[in-house]
This record gives structure tokens, sequence and C-alpha cells, in this order.
């Protein structure tokens, strides 16, 4: 639908996170192993140290900042389009989180913009919803209320000041990735390379830049300071304050990485995962894998609160399997005693039982809650591991769209050339095998004495491997097996992967291994190897990919698309204000920012109600009669009806992931075009009403009135049916 043309003429206290790594440097060029620092050393080594790297961290993030609010600029010319095509520009469902930044900001008050997205009767026709419960929608909320009370609205327009906010949160994202970085090396060069792989491995770490409302953009940087202080707090020799400061952080950057994304419990099931490897493997203390399951349960039970109860929040899988997993932790208690097999075999009846009882929880949750908000995520999930329906309509969407297949080659590709997947693979095949070998010594040895006794006997005698890096490892490789099966998710993967293989790069740990191995470790060489490599693959990035970046700068296109201009000009000034228009979900989320009139559905699919009106309201690509649409479409409350040439004869996908053939496998019919069908298909008895419509018939104009038309929408007004009344009675009906 939207075009680009190329444009014409073209002193105060230390943080907590800075006094732990102000404590693990010496100074600038060297650094002592972290595990060998006493906390506090405030050298004036390492004070200088700390300050040149937080320096960098701030420098690289705003420079991330800007190379992506740039492109945003130069891809759009954003500066320079009308209001319309800029909210145009805001896709599919960004378009629809703008909307209610957009619709607090033209409230009366900040109590009546709050009260209309409490009682909202314009998002989904016939129906009063609680936005605030149904929609991860606060920080729209929030920042529309720092725009009214800040003074900036005198020299920056409300578009600017949110784009502005979401490209800023990505320097925090790489902050994020640079701490994590200097945390697992001890170095804050491995923060700054972290940084640099993050910009030049744009197209696989972000998609800001044309996406800017998604709410993976607000989350995910949150997701990454979490992460930094997962990694801080599971460090050596922290004091109790530090303990309790990085706690707070932790639940604080869990709170808002919640609040932010509906997907939060997925992303934190796959981190409660890794907490219960770590658990098995005797790699963390009880108390930290208790802490950490209990900031997990407090960060979505203060976003449930917060979301006025919503009931998805507490039928999530991953409350259930905390549930279970802490409550088996206490039952069996002597899980970790008894010889090697022995624990093996009492690993695996643990694994086995926490699996059951999160299933039973969650059952039973979902009952009590009568939850069927999510059960098209589930589907979705079985048809991707076959197990599920292959007709079924949302399953099959999801399926279809490309985001949510599985990682492409080129991706690797892309990758490798910006020498990212090599360190990459390096340090997660090496520290893997390491975790391993630590696991089966952990699992071989007498539990006695505390934790900290068994783990100083550990270091002694056998393996060690650090917690923080353990975390790490565990952290990218589930969420790697997560984006393989799922590209949408390579975005959590990826950014820290760049963390990871920096780590690897200026780490103590793979150096000492390879230098061991080769017989010549010796400090000065180990000093070399982990300044000069990391230095040298930056210069050879510089080299390679600089001057790219230079002519990137230089494609200068702007916003085109004139059909939809003209089609929600039209709206705006010639149709009544209260008219509920109906069509895809993409399109309508922009009549609903654009016009701000009243929509029948939206792209928002966590609602089962909402699924099947969304199903039904997109009979009108299907092969159904006018008099079967006409009333499908009156039961939303429609008053207009969109059609899309480009949905209509999809060439996007193949045949079977059409939108009509999605829709006609649900309803039985055959699809069309060549190929074949399954046997138990049959023609459909009525033509596709997108294409038969406009033909003008008589059973379709006796119902709808074409009220505009563009080389690319068609839009239909809907008549009333009127009484029918019969001689021998003197009774009406409305024929629905």
């Amino acid at each position: 639908m939207t075009a680009l043309r190329q444009r014409k003429g073209g002193k105060g206290k230390e943080p907590p996170l800075a006094a732990e790594l102000q404590a693990h440097q010496s100074n600038c060029c060297t650094d002592v192993y972290p595990e060998r620092v006493l906390p506090g050393d405030w050298s004036w080594g390492s004070i200088i140290c700390t300050s040149v790297g937080w320096s960098v961290s701030v420098g690289v993030g705003l420079l991330c900042c800007i190379y992506l609010a740039t492109l945003h600029e130069n891809d759009l010319w954003f500066s320079n389009i009308k209001e319309v095509e800029r909210e145009i520009s805001f896709r599919t469902e960004c378009g629809l989180y703008y909307s209610y930044f957009k619709q607090m900001l033209q409230a009366p008050s900040i109590q009546e913009g709050l009260s209309e997205l409490i009682h909202d009767n314009l998002t989904e026709s016939k129906r009063t919803i609680n936005l605030l419960q149904r929609m991860n929608i606060y920080q729209e909320v929030f920042l529309s209320v720092f725009y009214r009370l800040l003074p900036v609205q005198s020299y920056l327009e409300p578009v600017y000041f949110y784009i502005y906010t979401v490209f800023s949160l990505q320097a925090v994202y790489v902050i994020g990735l640079y701490l994590t970085a200097w945390l697992l090396s001890g170095s804050w060069l491995a923060g700054a390379l972290a940084g640099v792989w993050y910009i030049l491995n744009r197209v696989d770490t972000t998609r800001v830049e044309f996406t800017i409302s998604l709410r993976e953009n607000w989350s995910l940087p949150f997701l990454a300071l979490q992460v930094a202080a997962i990694s801080c707090y599971l460090r050596p020799r922290l004091t109790a304050v530090q303990q309790k400061v990085m706690v707070w952080l932790m639940y604080v950057t869990t709170f808002c990485f919640c609040l932010t994304w509906q997907f939060n419990q997925f992303i934190l099931l796959v981190q409660a995962l890794v907490i219960f490897a770590l658990d098995c493997a005797d790699i963390l203390t009880t108390k930290q894998v208790t802490t950490l399951y209990l900031v997990q349960v407090s960060g979505l039970l203060s976003v449930w609160l917060l979301q006025f109860c919503n009931a998805m929040l507490l039928g999530s899988l991953v409350l259930s399997f905390i549930v279970a997993a802490l409550f088996v932790k206490y039952w069996q208690s002597g899980l970790k005693t008894g010889s090697l097999l022995a624990r093996l075999a009492k690993l695996l009846l643990h694994t086995a039982m926490v699996l059951l009882l999160t299933f039973i929880v969650n059952y039973l949750a979902k009952k009590a809650l009568q939850l069927r908000s999510d059960e098209h995520i589930f589907k979705f999930i079985k048809s991707k591991l076959a197990f599920g329906p292959t007709r079924d309509f949302d399953a099959s969407l999801y399926l279809c769209e490309e985001a949510f297949g599985l990682l492409p080659l080129d991706t690797v590709e892309r990758l490798a050339g910006t020498l990212l997947l090599y360190p990459y693979v390096v340090t997660l095949l090496l520290l893997s095998g390491v975790i391993a070998v630590a696991a089966l010594q952990n699992m071989s040895r007498p539990s006695r004495g505390s934790p900290e006794d068994r783990k100083g006997t550990r270091e002694m005698h056998g393996v060690a491997i650090r917690p923080d890096v353990a975390y790490n490892l565990l952290h990218t490789l589930f969420y790697g097996l997560l984006a393989v099966s799922t590209m949408r998710m390579k975005y959590i993967w990826t950014g820290h992967m760049c963390a990871v293989a920096a780590y690897g790069v200026c780490g103590e740990e793979l150096w000492t291994l390879l230098f061991n191995t080769l017989r010549c470790n010796t400090k000065v060489l180990l000093g070399l190897a982990r300044y000069a490599v990391p230095l040298l693959i930056i210069g050879c990035l510089y080299y390679k990919f600089w001057p790219k970046m230079m002519e990137e700068f230089s494609e200068l296109r702007e916003f085109y698309d004139p059909d939809t201009v003209e089609l929600m000009t039209w709206i705006s000034t010639k149709t009544p204000k209260d008219a509920v228009f109906a069509g895809s979900m993409q399109l309508l989320a922009g009549i609903k920012l654009c016009t701000g009139r009243g929509l029948t559905n939206h792209p928002h699919y966590e609602d089962k109600d909402l699924r099947e009106r969304t199903r039904q309201v997109y009979q009108v690509y299907a092969q159904r009669s006018p008099g079967d649409v006409h009333r499908i479409l009156r039961a939303a409350g429609a008053d207009y009806v969109v059609l899309e040439n480009s949905v209509c004869y999809e060439r996007r996908h193949r045949r079977g992931c059409r939108l009509r053939d999605l829709l006609d496998l649900a309803n039985g019919h055959i699809m069309d075009g060549p190929g074949e069908n399954d046997p138990d298909l049959i023609s459909a008895p009525h033509p596709r009403f997108c294409e038969a419509i406009k033909t003008d018939g008589a059973a379709y104009t006796s119902l709808f009135t074409r009220a505009f038309q563009n080389k690319t929408f068609h839009v239909y007004h809907l008549k009333k049916k009127r009484k029918k009344s019969t001689k021998s009675s003197s009774e009406s009906s409305v024929a629905l």
C-alpha cells in the first residue's frame, strides 16, 4: 500500500552498576580478574577507567539513537511531509497504539483522557472496553502526561516527542548490552564492541526505524537492563547492600518490561526455564533461584494490578511454572544428594513433576478465570509443530506470515559478514562444554556444607563456571532456539548475541583456555590478546562498513502513498464523525489514527471475541453472498466497508496462504487459481464478494452503495434493510 520514491535533490553518588564495575577495574589498559578484586577499590586508575567506560557507553548509545533517527528521516522525509502522511507512516498496529497518545493529547484534561481510555467505545463498535486493561498502552499514557506537563510544547511537536522517546530507548538498549558485556568480561572495551556490533547488524537487531510504535521497541531496552542487573546480582562478593539494590533494579526493569509488551509472559517463561536449568545444574544457590523467581512474580503481579486485574497474566504459563518449580523444590528437599546416577534420576523425576504440575495449575487457573484470550498462541504453536488443525483461521494467519516462520539463512550470512557470528559460536560451544562438565562435577560430589562452601570446593578441585556467565550463556542459547523457530523473536536474541560475542573476545576465560592449550599462557600475552583483538576487529569493521553507512546516509527518499492519503482525507471530510468502518485490521488502525472514526476490528489480537469478529468481517474477501456479508457487517455495527485491491487480488503470499485462501479453507470452499485442493472441499455457491460487488449487480446495489474509490480502495456504504409488511399481518420484521 505504501511506496517510497527517491527524493528530488536528494558529581553525585555512583549508581550501583557503576560501583560494581568500578570494583572490577584497575586501570584503563588492564584489569584484574573480577574474582580477585575487592569491592570498594577506589584507586585513581579504577575511577578514571570506570568514568571512561561509562562515557563510552553513553556515546555508543547516542550514536545508535542518532543513526536510527537519521535513517527514519532519510527514508520518509518525515520533517517535510503532511501530518496525515506522518500518521499513515505508522503502519499496521503501530498506528493503533499511536492513536491513543494522540487521543490523550486531544482530551480536555488528563482525567478525561484516562476516562475515555477506560470506557472506550470507538476501538470496537457496539462494545465498551477498558483499553488500559486490554492493551499495553501505559507508555502512551505516561508520554502524553509528560508532554502536557513539560515545557516542550512550544518547540517540539507531539509526534517528534513520541518518536524521539522511542529512539532514545534504543540508546538505553545499547547501554544495557554494553553493561552486560562489561560485567562479564571485566573490560569496557567489550561493551564498546557489543555496541558497534549492534549498530552494524541493525537489520537483524532492530526494526525500530520503520515500526516505531511496536511494543517490543518499548520493552526490549528494559529487558536488556534487566539482564545487566541479573548479571551484576550473580557476581561474586557483592555486599548485602549491593545485593538489595540489584534486586530492586531487577524488579523495576522487569516491571517496565512486562508493562510495555503483551507477550511478556512468554519471554519471562523462557527466562524462568533458564533459571530452572541453572538450579538443576547446581550453579545457582537456592537464595539466588528463589529471588529471581520472586522478582518475576512481583513484576507480573504489579502489572496485573495496574492493568485492572488482567486475567491473562494470572493464567500465564510462567506464573504456573514458577509456582510449580518452587513447590516441588520445597517438597523434594533431597534432590541434590546421593551419587551421580541417583541425582540424575531424581533430576528427571523433578523435571517431570514440575512440568506436570505446571500444566495442572495452568489448566485449573484458566478454568477458574474462564480465560481464552491467549488460546490463539497455543493453537499457533500446536499447528507449527504439526499437532493442531491445519485449517484453523487464527493459527494459519500466523503460520503464513514470514515473521513467524523459521529463521532464514541469509540472517546467518549477514551476522557472519560483520564478524559477529564466529566469536559468538566459539564462545557458545566452548562455554557450553564447560557448563556441562561443571554440572556433572557438581552432581557427582556429595552435597555437604553451605552453598558457598561447596562453591569454593568446586573452584579448587574442578571446573568452575561463574553464575553470571552461565546465566548469560543459557539465556542466549534458549532465546537463540526461540529465534530459529520463530523469526520475529530474533530481535531478542541478536542483541544479546552481541554482548556474548564481545565477552568471548574480551573476556579472560576463553583466551586462558586457548593459551593453556598452546602452553604459552602469560599475563602479558593474555592482556595483549584481550585488548589488541577487539581493537583490530573494530578497525576492520570501520574500514569495511563506514563507507557503506555514509552511502546509506546519502540515500534520500520520501513518503509516497497518495491513494491512502486520498482515502483518509475523504473519510475525515465526507463521513459522519460517528461512522463505523469495517475492513482489514491493518487499514483500520490507520483509519482510527487519521480520522478518529469507530472500528469493527483492529490488529490487537489478544481477545477471543475480537478474533471471531475479525474472521467474520474478513468474509468480504471470501466467497459469500451479499446478504450474508451485509448481515455480518451490520451485526458488527459497520456503516462503511473498505475493500483493498491488494488483499482481494493478493499476490504477496503463495497459494494457500493468501487471506482469501485462508477464508476459503476455513469455510470449506475450494480455493481459486491453479493448484490442487483437498478432496473434502466443495465449490462455493457464490462468487468472491470483493470481486463481484464491483460489477454493480442488483443483489449488491440493493444492499451496498459505492461511496468512494481510487486505484487501491473501494468504499461501500451499507444500506439499512427496510421493514417488510404483509397483507395478512400488521407486524413487521427487520432482516438482519
